[in-house]
C-alpha cells in the first residue's frame, strides 16, 4: 500500500502486559473512533503492513489494542511508536460543506481582492480554533514567505472551492 492511499490515525505505543496488547495514541477526533477503522496498516521496517484488530479496551486514561498474530511482548515491542495508518477510502464520506484538512493541503489562497498569500502547506490546532499554514515560493510584496491564517468559516474563510484547488479568505496580505 502506498503513503498516498493511507491516512495516519494514531500510533502505537509501548506494550502492555505480556500477551502482545499494546498502548494506542489515536489522532481521530473521537479518541475511540480509530477502533472502528480496519484493517490497521502499521510501518515494519519500511514496508506497510496490513494488521486487524483483535481487541481492544479503555485503560486508565487511554487505550490499549491487541492485534491480530503478536501474541508475544517481544513481538509487541518491535511496534512501539509505529504509526497507524488506514485506507483513504475507509474513511467516512463528508458533504459538501465537510472536508478532511488534508484536502486543504496544496490549496492556493487568495483574499478578496484576488491577491495570491501562498499555498496550504499545514494545518495547527491551537484549542480555541484551527489555524491554516499558508506558503508562498518567495517572499511576497510585503516579505511574506509564510502567513498563519485563522481558519474561522464565514469571518476568514469565505469559500473553499476543491475543483478549482482554491479558498478564499478575508485576510489582509500584510499580515
Amino acid at each position: 500500500m502506498s503513503e498516498q492511499e493511507t491516512i495516519v490515525v494514531g500510533k502505537l505505543g509501548s506494550s502492555y502486559g505480556i500477551r502482545g496488547w499494546l498502548k494506542i495514541f489515536s489522532y481521530t477526533e473521537e479518541a475511540d473512533s480509530i477502533f472502528a477503522y480496519s484493517p490497521w496498516f502499521i510501518q515494519v521496517r519500511g514496508q506497510w503492513q496490513r494488521f486487524e484488530l483483535e481487541d481492544w479496551k479503555r485503560h486508565n486514561k487511554g487505550y490499549v489494542a491487541k492485534l491480530k498474530g503478536l501474541d508475544q511482548r517481544e513481538d509487541a515491542q518491535m511496534l512501539t511508536n509505529a504509526e497507524i495508518a488506514v485506507s483513504a477510502q475507509a474513511l467516512p464520506a463528508l458533504s459538501d460543506e465537510e472536508f478532511y484538512w488534508r484536502e486543504l493541503f496544496g490549496m492556493d489562497v487568495v483574499n478578496a481582492k484576488g491577491y495570491h498569500l501562498g499555498t496550504v502547506t499545514d494545518m495547527l490546532e491551537t484549542g480555541s480554533n484551527d489555524v491554516l499554514v499558508v506558503k508562498a515560493n518567495l517572499k511576497d510584496a510585503f516579505g511574506k514567505k509564510e502567513r498563519l491564517i485563522p481558519f474561522l468559516e464565514e469571518q476568514v474563510i469565505k469559500s473553499i472551492d476543491r475543483t478549482a484547488q482554491r479558498i478564499e479568505v478575508d485576510w489582509d496580505p500584510g499580515f
